[in-house]
């Protein structure tokens, strides 16, 4: 399905294309073991340098789960692969999703390490493209730090859970775009999944004033919008808040000299 839908993707004119989180895998404990694999020499990323490289597209290979040498848990981890085939970027999921949503209990940690550090990327046209995975998108440091270093995309695969997806997800989205005065591209997983588990869909394209430039419908599909970076960058010009940040006053007084 990753494989009919980026070609399709491809065809319709991307030049970018996204994934969702963990397209290779959602289940049981044992299921995402088994489906887990080493980086580089993995059948999934080897896949998608061959399809980047066969398509001349930036493919942002969703994530996987990843079997880090030296550790014994996994790693949620989204590859970035540029028209070459060459791996550009990689970025492991920094926020672990241990929640109550829906009735389920969800324990990332219990199988999976965080990652440590923020990841900025490029296409191979020069553009800079922050990295995220799904419950990132709940951390507004992260993208700002990512705005901040210079990213006008950035990417959010996701797997957002049905409930979330119908109550928060356009709103925190679209607030990620504004805040930073970037374009979002955030690919969703849709439909059920083992054990009673069911993600959300609706994967969006947002521009740097928070216009929706394209969202799926429900079901399994793709999207594409054109992303302008005249419009980025005036939107930034006309209406500098990034430029006007005061990270001086970001600090509470404490009580003794209150």
């Amino acid at each position: 399905m990753a494989d009919r839908l980026t070609r399709e993707a491809a065809a319709d004119g991307a030049s970018l294309i996204v994934l969702p989180e963990k397209w290779t895998a959602i289940g049981s404990r044992e299921q995402l073991l088994a489906a887990a694999e080493p980086l580089l020499d993995g059948p999934s990323i080897s896949w998608a340098r061959a399809t980047a490289r066969e398509l001349g597209v930036d493919l942002v290979a969703g994530s996987i789960l990843e079997r880090v040498p030296g550790r014994e848990k996994l790693a949620n981890t989204s590859v970035h692969v540029d028209p070459h085939g060459e791996v550009r970027a990689v970025y492991r999921k920094v926020h672990m999703f241990d929640v109550e949503v829906g009735g389920h209990v969800y324990r990332e940690s219990d199988l999976e390490d965080p990652g440590e550090e923020a990841v900025l990327s490029s296409t191979h046209e020069g553009v800079p493209l922050g990295m995220s995975v799904c419950y990132d998108v709940r951390f507004p440091e992260l993208y700002r730090v990512l705005a901040v270093e210079g990213a006008q995309l950035v990417t959010i695969p996701s797997a957002f859970t049905l409930t979330t997806t119908r109550d928060h997800w356009e709103t925190l989205v679209r607030a990620r775009a504004i805040e930073n005065q970037l374009y979002v591209i955030a690919a969703n997983q849709d439909g059920a999944h083992p054990g009673g588990q069911r993600s959300g869909g609706r994967s969006m394209i947002v521009d740097p004033w928070g216009v929706v430039l394209a969202q799926a419908p429900d079901g399994v599909g793709h999207i594409v919008a054109d992303v302008d970076l005249d419009r980025l960058r005036g939107i930034r010009e006309r209406l500098p808040a990034l430029a006007n940040r005061r990270p001086d006053a970001y600090r509470t007084r404490s009580k003794e000299h209150a």
